[in-house]
């Protein structure tokens, strides 16, 4: 088990040789080139902005993640889309959806922050550049929550959901899981597992099936 140092080289090393909880890499830098490589090869950056001077680079070798076809909408769920309360949108207002990740909930202000000034600059980088993609939550014109992640081919990397109303970012996951399905999409990546995510139908799969879905 390793972690190894990235250059200025546009290279990752072989995920199977990194740690348990998939760390695999440190350094490099968060350029379009970088960041398309890393999830091409189901790499991505992770790393406390306050206490981390250069990004660190995840590769899991289980990976978490979500069919379209398989997302579990709950019976409250149908209710609340049936009632039609809220909007969704896609890529009506990234930038408010990242600021929103970056800071509901004081999330900005926790100790192991990761989504700091150098990511947010990334990826919306990688938006204006058709590579980031947001699902906005509205109610009437305020912004209640959503999503962002990055696309490549049939695959959507989700970055991070939040939700200033309960189950926004629910209702933007199960717009995302529709529009993909209905368009050919084959999976979301979530990275890393939690209750919520599980609750909606999220699995793991081994990384040999994750890179043969993206490979397609």
């Amino acid at each position: 088990m390793a972690v190894y140092q990235l250059d200025d080289d546009l290279w990752f090393p072989d995920p199977h040789l990194g740690e348990p909880d998939g760390m695999i890499a440190v350094g490099g830098d968060l350029s379009v080139d970088r960041l398309l490589l890393a999830y091409s090869n189901g790499f991505f950056p992770w790393f406390s902005f306050r206490h981390q001077d250069e990004p660190v680079w995840y590769c899991p070798l289980q990976r978490f993640v979500i069919f379209p076809s398989e997302v579990h909408v709950s019976h409250s769920m149908k209710q609340l889309i049936a009632k039609g309360q809220y909007q969704v949108t896609i890529n009506r207002h990234f930038e408010g959806v990242i600021q929103g990740c970056a800071t509901a909930q004081n999330r900005n202000r926790e100790e192991g922050a990761w989504l700091g000034p150098a990511m947010i600059q990334a990826y919306t980088e990688m938006h204006r550049q058709g590579f980031a993609a947001s699902v906005e939550v509205w109610d009437a014109d305020r912004l209640v929550g959503g999503l962002y992640g990055i696309t490549i081919g049939s695959s959507f990397f989700g970055e991070s959901m939040f939700s200033l109303v309960p189950n926004a970012s629910k209702l933007a996951l199960i717009h995302l899981s529709r529009v993909l399905e209905a368009h050919g999409g084959r999976m979301i990546d979530c990275q890393f597992e939690t209750p919520h995510l599980r609750s909606m139908g999220a699995r793991y799969i081994p990384y040999q099936e994750y890179i043969s879905i993206l490979n397609e």
